[in-house]
C-alpha cells in the first residue's frame, strides 16, 4: 500500500500542482486576467448574488390570463365552425370556464356538437403516459357547452411555466451577464436571480412584458372609434403609448405575428436619425408581409404590443423585402430593450412580478469577508488540533487538506460554478469532513503499533483497513448532497455542488495524497516508531 510507482508519484503531484494553480487565479483581478494570453487559463468561479449583488425577482404565472386566452380562441372557433357549417346559434358567450351557445335549430344540435368535439385538444401528458382532453363537450335543451377541464388546465399552466423558463432564460442571456439562477418554484413561480445585475426595474421590465407582437389592420383613429357600435365583433379598440393615449380601433384578428420573426436589432432611422428597431421576417412571413402591404396600399397598418400600439404608419408601397423598422419615439436603451424582447420571443402567459430585491454589493462583500473569517479561524484550530494530536503526520493532514481546499476551487472554476455564500459553508464543511478521514486512518495506525506491529506495517494496516470506513462516511454523505441538488434550487444547489465535489477531493487528498506524503517519508527515514 506504501509502494508507488513513479508515474503515479508524478500524477499525483501535477493533480495538486494545477489544483494550487487554477485556485490562484481567482484571487486575480479579472482585468489582469484578460491581458494575458489566451493560452494561459483564466476560468474563475463566478460569484452568486449574495456575495456580489445584483438583482432577485419572484414571478407568477398568471393562470387566469391562460384560462381566458383559451376560452377567447374557442369562443372565435366556435363561432368560425357554427357560420361554416351553416347552423344558427344564439347566446354564444363566455360562463365561468366554459364557452356556451345555443343551437338554433333543434334538428342540428347533434351535427354542432359533433363539429366543436373537433376543437378538443389532445394533450400529451409525460407524467401518466396518456393523453389529456382540454376540453369538455356537453349539451342540455340545445345549450351546447365547451368546458376547460382541470387537466387541461394544470397541463396548460406546467407548460407555460417551462416555456416562460426558456423565454426568460433567452432574454437574460442577451443582457451579457453570467450564471443567472433561473428556477422553477411551486408549481406557477419563478425565481430569478441575476448576480452583478443592479438595476431591478430594468430587469423586471424585461422578464415581465410578455412581448407578443402583432400586426392588425387599421379601420379609424381618434375618438369616434370609441363608440360600441363602430367597433361591432370583428374589431376592437387600442390605444397608443402617446401622451395623451390615441384609441386606435384594428380588426380583432392580427394579420401576422411576432412568431414569423427571426431577428430583431436596435438602429437608428436614416432619415430621422431616431431610435428604432429594424426587425426581419422569416421566409414565410416575408411572403405573408409582402402580400399584406401589398393588397392594403393607402391603408394604415398597426404594429401592437402586449395589446398597445406602438405605431400605425401607412402602407406606401408593397414590402418585399422581408424586414421593416418599428419606430415609436425610443430612447436607445428602449429600442435595446425591445429588440432583446423580441428576439427572445413572447412569453405564453402574463407574469406578475411578486417578489423584488436588490442586493448592494457592499453587503456581498461583507458577506465574503464573515465567510473568510470564520474560515480562518476554524482552519487554524484544525492545524492546531491536528498538530498537537498527531505530530509530524498532523502536519501532513493539514497540507492535504490545503490541497482538497484548492483543488475544490478549481475544480468550481473549470465548471464555472456559482459561489453563494451556502457554497462557502460546504467547502469549510468539507475541511472538516477533510481532517475526519485523516483521524480515522491515524487513529487505525496508533491502535496497529500498539498491537506490536512495526512502523511500517502498521502504517500500511492503518491505510487499508481505514479506507472501507472512508469511502462508506463520505458515500452517505455524497448521496445526501445529490439529493440537496435534484431537489433543492438556488443556493441549497450551490451547497450540494460544493459539498458533493469536496467529497470527491476529500477522497483523493485525504487518502491517495496523504499516503503519498507518508509513503515519501518512510522511504526517506526508514521510522521505526510511528511519531504519533
Amino acid at each position: 500500500m506504501l509502494y508507488f510507482a513513479r508515474w503515479k508519484i508524478i500524477a499525483i503531484l501535477a493533480a495538486v500542482l494545477a489544483g494550487f494553480v487554477l485556485s490562484v487565479l481567482n484571487f486575480i483581478p479579472k482585468s489582469t486576467l484578460d491581458a494575458w494570453p489566451d493560452v494561459i487559463p483564466k476560468r474563475q468561479m463566478t460569484l452568486g448574488l449574495d456575495l456580489q449583488g445584483g438583482a432577485h425577482l419572484l414571478v407568477e404565472v398568471d393562470v387566469a390570463s391562460i384560462v381566458r386566452e383559451r376560452l377567447d380562441a374557442v369562443r372565435d372557433d366556435t363561432r368560425r365552425v357554427l357560420r361554416e357549417a351553416r347552423i344558427g346559434y344564439t347566446g354564444l358567450g363566455v360562463q365561468d370556464r366554459a364557452v356556451q351557445v345555443r343551437i338554433s335549430d333543434p334538428t342540428k344540435v347533434a351535427e354542432a356538437v359533433e363539429k366543436l368535439s373537433g376543437l378538443i385538444q389532445n394533450l400529451a401528458d409525460p407524467l401518466s403516459f396518456s393523453q389529456i382532453r382540454d376540453l369538455a363537450v356537453s349539451e342540455s335543451g340545445g345549450l351546447v357547452r365547451l368546458a376547460l377541464t382541470d387537466e387541461g388546465v394544470n397541463w396548460k399552466q406546467r407548460r407555460a411555466v417551462e416555456q416562460s423558463i426558456e423565454v426568460i432564460r433567452r432574454r437574460i442571456d442577451q443582457l451579457g451577464t453570467t450564471e443567472p439562477v433561473i428556477a422553477r418554484q411551486g408549481t406557477d413561480r419563478i425565481l430569478v436571480q441575476v448576480p452583478g445585475f443592479q438595476d431591478s426595474s430594468r430587469l423586471k421590465t424585461l422578464i415581465s412584458q410578455t412581448a407578443r407582437l402583432t400586426f392588425h389592420m387599421v379601420e379609424g383613429t381618434g375618438p369616434s372609434v370609441m363608440d360600441p357600435a363602430a367597433a361591432g365583433t370583428e374589431n376592437e379598440v387600442l390605444m397608443t403609448r402617446d401622451d395623451p393615449p390615441v384609441p386606435v380601433l384594428v380588426q380583432r384578428r392580427p394579420m401576422l405575428v411576432g412568431d414569423e420573426l427571426v431577428d430583431a436589432q436596435a438602429s437608428f432611422d436614416q432619415r430621422s436619425n431616431e431610435p428604432v428597431v429594424s426587425f426581419r421576417l422569416s421566409t414565410a412571413g416575408g411572403i405573408k408581409f409582402a402580400e399584406i402591404t401589398r393588397t392594403f396600399v393607402g391603408r394604415a397598418f398597426a404594429i401592437v404590443l402586449d395589446r398597445d400600439v406602438i405605431s400605425y404608419p401607412v402602407i406606401r408601397e408593397p414590402i418585399t423585402g422581408g424586414s421593416g423598422q418599428i419606430s415609436g419615439g425610443f430612447s436607445i436603451e428602449e429600442a435595446n430593450d425591445l429588440a432583446i424582447l423580441l428576439r427572445a420571443g413572447a412569453l405564453p402567459a402574463n407574469l406578475t412580478v411578486v417578489e423584488e430585491r436588490t442586493v448592494g454589493a457592499g453587503l456581498g462583500a461583507d458577506s465574503i469577508q464573515a465567510a473568510l473569517l470564520a474560515g480562518a479561524i476554524g482552519s487554524i484550530a484544525v492545524i492546531v488540533f491536528m498538530v498537537m494530536s498527531y505530530g509530524l503526520l498532523g502536519v501532513f493532514a493539514v497540507v492535504a487538506v490545503m490541497a482538497n481546499v484548492a483543488l475544490i476551487i478549481a475544480i468550481l472554476s473549470l465548471l464555472q460554478a456559482t459561489l453563494t455564500l451556502p457554497g462557502i459553508a460546504g467547502i469549510i464543511l468539507t475541511v472538516g469532513m477533510a481532517v475526519d478521514s485523516n483521524v480515522l486512518i491515524y487513529e487505525r495506525i496508533r491502535e496497529e503499533q500498539q498491537g506490536g506491529r512495526s512502523a511500517i506495517t502498521a502504517i500500511d494496516a492503518g491505510f487499508s483497513r481505514a479506507l472501507a470506513t472512508i469511502v462508506d462516511a463520505n458515500l452517505t454523505t455524497f448521496i445526501a448532497a445529490a439529493v440537496l441538488f435534484w431537489f433543492g434550487t438556488g443556493p441549497v444547489r450551490g451547497f450540494a455542488v460544493t459539498l458533493g465535489v469536496g467529497i470527491l477531493t476529500t477522497l483523493f487528498t485525504a487518502y491517495t495524497f496523504t499516503r503519498l506524503m507518508v509513503a515519501l517519508w518512510v522511504r526517506r527515514t526508514r521510522p521505526t516508531r510511528v511519531p504519533i
